[in-house]
């Protein structure tokens, strides 16, 4: 598969009253075509900032991209003025946020907001746009979409609000979508449903995906690689069936810990992270996850690990084997 979207050394600051906060740290991953990537970590481990940044949507000041790449079709996204990466935005990539309810207007109807982004990427006259929003409306689960067309957001229950923005997504048949935890605020019945919906349209569509979620679970069902993330960097990357079959990082471990399971036979409790995540008003010279990690030696208080290969397409930020409990280095 062909490199679709790479970024490369991604770092973004946010200055805020109590000083610089480095929020995402040299981050680089890839997404190949018809690909689903999944982000995972805990909040406030730079998941949303890192695709926020690629996709011109940092409010600067406060934020600021001070490093990196982010390649696109061999474009940088990052070099584009606003002018140019608002026909990428919505056309090319398209992004769904946690809340509908903040992304949705509330005083136009979801025909407005479905039919806008078409005449205004595609050029389509009223007729047309409408015709094919009601189109999408349809292809994501809403029942009688041409009479729903004229409603209001409050109109709609949660899972149908998100399923509008799904739609409002994939109305300009993008290449990659950027899914930000939309699942997180339904109930996992609307969950599931939302996933399989996501899935299906991929296979139909072809587009990328890149989800980001704390849910590991949910990852486990839908993504084909992963990268986890904690206090601005990834920490561990893997083809999704060796990361849980093999995981190399103990926040890993502590994140599949947290997980309960319904096909073991053990009956075992689940465990916990201690401690809070790092608020980074500097760059660390030393792992972030050194003061939480029972597996800690010498040198992680001085000396930050690189992503390094433990197995192919699996690499990890860590001097320590979890498993062994020997040096990597």
């Amino acid at each position: 598969m062909t490199e679709l979207l790479d970024v490369q050394g991604l770092e973004t600051k946010i200055n805020t009253r109590d000083g610089t906060i480095h929020a995402v740290n040299g981050v680089s991953f890839s997404l190949k075509k018809g690909e689903i990537l999944g982000i995972v970590g805990e909040s406030g481990c730079g998941k949303s900032v890192t695709m926020l940044s690629v996709m011109h949507l940092i409010p600067s000041p406060p934020g600021k991209v001070v490093a990196g790449k982010a390649l696109y079709n061999h474009q940088d996204l990052l070099q584009m003025s606003n002018k140019e990466i608002r026909k990428i935005r919505g056309s090319q990539i398209s992004m769904i946020f946690q809340d509908p309810m903040a992304s949705l207007n509330p005083v136009l109807t979801i025909g407005f907001q479905l039919t806008e982004p078409l005449m205004a990427h595609l050029s389509m006259g009223k007729k047309e746009a409408r015709e094919r929003a009601i189109e999408f409306l349809t292809l994501v689960g809403i029942p009688s979409a041409q009479e729903r067309m004229d409603d209001y957001p409050h109109q709609f229950s949660g899972g149908m609000q998100q399923r509008v923005m799904i739609a409002m997504a994939l109305t300009c048949n993008p290449q990659v979508l950027i899914a930000d935890e939309p699942s997180t605020a339904l109930d996992v019945t609307i969950q599931a449903q939302i996933i399989d919906l996501v899935k299906g349209l991929r296979d139909k569509i072809g587009m990328a995906i890149i989800w980001i979620t704390h849910d590991l679970g949910i990852i486990a069902e839908l993504a084909d690689r992963v990268d986890v993330m904690y206090a601005g960097y990834i920490i561990e990357e893997a083809p999704v069936d060796s990361l849980y079959g093999n995981p190399q990082h103990p926040y890993t471990l502590g994140l599949l810990g947290s997980l309960p399971r319904l096909d073991s036979k053990e009956h075992r409790r689940l465990t916990s992270i201690d401690g809070m995540p790092p608020v980074l008003r500097e760059t660390p010279h030393y792992c972030p996850f050194a003061p939480r990690c029972r597996f800690v030696m010498e040198r992680c208080q001085h000396e930050n690990s690189p992503l390094m290969l433990v197995e192919k397409d699996h690499r990890v930020a860590c001097w320590v084997d979890p498993v062994t409990g020997k040096t990597r280095r």
